[in-house]
């Protein structure tokens, strides 16, 4: 099996050991994988130190995108990195990183949620760098409860793989961000406050076409296309009672959202057939379709009773099979396969030394 160069690069920094007899054995002597993870063959670590997450791999997958905050590439909150074969993301013996990745973000403001165009050359993501050079506040909490910011200075752009900006998609007032594209090439999903609430909505991959396709209130992001186009999974919280909407139209005012209590819901790409998927509790979020469009991979929180730990879960469209992907006792999230299936890119607390990093990790997969 052919694997990518820059995997070949970082191996070195996992135990070396005598080749496996069978793939059981070779998941079990990878310091990386944990009991119990029967789903992953292989594991390699491809970031050290920092904040690491949302890497989505290019169309061909032989890169990927992903946002960081890593202050020894001298950036102050996320920006936008790009992972090329040949990288080298090899640990220093101080735990610094060996190279610095490219930056395709501007480096003024705050940049999230990249994803590679059909033409392998160029991406969208998300910034907040036309109002601001610096970074914005971060809040974490509101009333000792956690929250998350939505800047109404994001926008989504278009760049190249130089970081030259080469257009603006969203031009209105508000937030407008977490885009992600099909993977036929033809439509961006993205979440929205435009209509006063925290909405999905489509549009061509020149920003044109542009459409709102949820309309409950309550907080509608991070969706995903399956691989043939015709649906979207996402992650939403839905007030029902009046204190719980009190609350939620009181943060967004504010441009925060708490993001305790989601489940997943599943669409037709043009919003109808809508219907919850998840009926878990506590946050469950960061979906990302299998490549057999019949299942679906997510973090949640759902089994802990203080908050954490976060793991991976796999179940079908049609809300069986619930099965644990990992094992960890803090943060597994934003799994995302490379588009030949083979490969899951995700982002995880395991082997920072008892810190607080969250690193990049590729698993190969099988099932």
């Amino acid at each position: 099996m052919k694997k990518f160069l820059f995997l070949i690069s970082i191996i070195t920094i996992i135990s070396c050991k005598d080749k496996a007899t069978s793939e059981d054995t070779a998941a079990n002597e990878n310091p990386l994988i944990m009991e119990g993870e029967n789903h992953f063959k292989d594991m390699y670590q491809v970031t050290f130190g920092g904040d690491n997450a949302e890497a989505y791999w290019s169309f061909d997958d032989k890169q990927l995108i992903f946002q960081s905050n890593n202050a020894d590439w001298d950036v102050g909150c996320d920006q936008m990195f790009l992972m090329n074969n040949g990288d080298s993301f090899r640990a220093m013996p101080a735990g610094r990183q060996e190279s610095v990745p490219k930056m395709v973000s501007t480096g003024k403001g705050r940049a999230t949620c990249a994803y590679f165009l059909p033409d392998n050359k160029h991406v969208i993501y998300a910034s907040t760098h036309l109002v601001m050079d610096d970074c914005p506040d971060t809040p974490l909490k509101e009333n000792g409860k956690y929250v998350w910011p939505i800047y109404d200075s994001y926008d989504i752009f278009v760049a190249d793989l130089d970081g030259n900006i080469t257009a603006q998609l969203t031009n209105e007032k508000g937030y407008d961000a977490e885009p992600t594209v099909s993977p036929q090439g033809d439509k961006i999903v993205f979440t929205s406050d435009r209509s006063g609430d925290l909405e999905l909505y489509t549009m061509d991959i020149d920003g044109g076409n542009v459409k709102q396709i949820t309309f409950e209130l309550g907080y509608d992001g991070g969706a995903f296309f399956s691989p043939d186009g015709t649906q979207l999974i996402f992650r939403s919280s839905r007030p029902k009672t009046e204190a719980e909407i009190k609350e939620y139209q009181d943060l967004l005012k504010t441009g925060l959202v708490q993001p305790t209590e989601m489940e997943l819901y599943i669409c037709n790409a043009d919003g109808s057939d809508l219907r919850q998927l998840t009926q878990l509790g506590n946050a469950n979020w960061s979906p990302f379709f299998l490549p057999d469009g019949k299942r679906v991979l997510f973090s949640s929180n759902f089994e802990a009773e203080r908050g954490f730990p976060f793991n991976l879960y796999m179940i079908n469209t049609d809300g069986t099979g619930l099965e644990r992907i990992t094992a960890g006792e803090t943060f597994d999230a934003f799994p995302v396969f490379s588009n030949n299936g083979k490969y899951l890119a995700f982002s995880s607390n395991r082997n920072n030394g008892g810190g607080r990093d969250t690193n990049l990790f590729i698993a190969e997969w099988k099932d």
